[in-house]
C-alpha cells in the first residue's frame, strides 16, 4: 500500500458516531420534556421525523441556501409541525438543549481510538468537517479525539463545506501536507471521497453495510481493517 504522512478524516459518522449519539440525546429530551404529553406519542416516529427534517436542511444550509440560525430554529420547529404540534417555546428548548447535550456525548465507532494510537507516531491526523465550529470543539475533546489530532478544519471556519475543493485545499494548507502524500478517510461518498478525489488525494470510503465507492482508492467497513492498510 502507498506510504501517507497525512490522515485527513471526517468528523461525524466516520469517527464521531453522530446517529448513536444523536438519537440517545433525543430519546433523553422525549422523556424529560414529556413529548408524549404534548402530542408526539412515539419517541422512535419523534427520531425518525427528526433524522429527515435535519438532512434536508443540512443539505440547504452545505449548498449554501440558508444560514447556521436557520437551520438551528427550523429543525425542530419543523419536526414538531410534523406531528400538528405548533409551540416555538418548545422548539426553542429541544433546540438548545439538543446543541448543549448532543456534543457532549462520547460514542466513537468501534476501532477509532486503536488506529490513532498505532498511528500517532507514523502519521499527522486531521479532520475536516462540515459542522459548526465551537460544536465540533466539544465533540472530539469529550470523546477522547483532540490529543490525537493536529489540525482541525470546520466547513464554518473555512467559508466553503466539502465537496467544495476550498476546503480541502485550506486544510492541506494548514497541515503543511500536499494531496499526494495524504489519504481522506470518510463515509460520505459525495463529500468526501468525491470531494477528495477532485484536488488528487487518495480516499478511504468507511462503509459499514460494506458497500461503498467503488471508484474510491480504498474501501473498509471496520477500523481494524484501516490499521492493518497503514500498518
Amino acid at each position: 500500500m502507498k506510504r501517507y504522512t497525512h490522515l485527513f478524516f471526517d468528523l461525524d459518522h466516520t469517527l464521531w458516531d453522530f446517529e448513536a449519539n444523536s438519537r440517545a440525546t433525543l430519546a433523553e429530551l422525549h422523556a424529560e420534556l414529556r413529548l408524549d404529553d404534548a402530542g408526539v406519542e412515539h419517541v422512535h416516529e419523534f427520531i425518525e421525523a427528526y433524522e429527515e427534517v435535519n438532512a434536508g436542511l443540512w443539505r440547504q444550509y452545505e449548498a449554501g441556501r440558508i444560514e447556521k440560525a436557520v437551520l438551528r430554529v427550523l429543525r425542530f420547529r419543523n419536526t414538531l409541525l410534523r406531528f400538528g404540534v405548533r409551540n416555538d417555546r418548545l422548539s426553542t428548548t429541544l433546540g438548545q438543549a439538543y446543541i448543549e447535550r448532543c456534543p457532549q456525548r462520547t460514542a466513537l465507532f468501534p476501532g477509532v481510538l486503536p488506529l490513532l494510537e498505532a498511528v500517532r507516531r507514523t502519521h499527522r491526523v486531521h479532520i475536516i468537517t462540515n459542522g459548526f465550529e465551537e460544536v465540533q470543539h466539544r465533540k472530539i475533546t469529550g470523546s477522547g479525539l483532540a490529543p490525537y489530532i493536529d489540525v482541525l478544519l470546520t466547513s464554518e471556519q473555512a467559508g466553503a463545506a466539502k465537496p467544495d475543493p476550498r476546503i480541502f485545499e485550506l486544510a492541506l494548507r494548514k497541515a503543511g501536507a500536499t494531496a499526494a502524500e495524504s489519504l481522506m478517510v470518510g463515509d460520505n461518498a459525495d463529500n468526501d471521497i468525491a470531494g477528495a478525489r477532485g484536488v488528487g488525494m487518495d480516499q478511504a470510503h468507511f462503509v459499514p453495510d460494506g458497500a461503498g465507492d467503488p471508484a474510491a482508492t480504498h474501501r473498509f467497513t471496520h477500523f481494524d481493517e484501516l490499521r492493518q492498510l497503514l500498518a
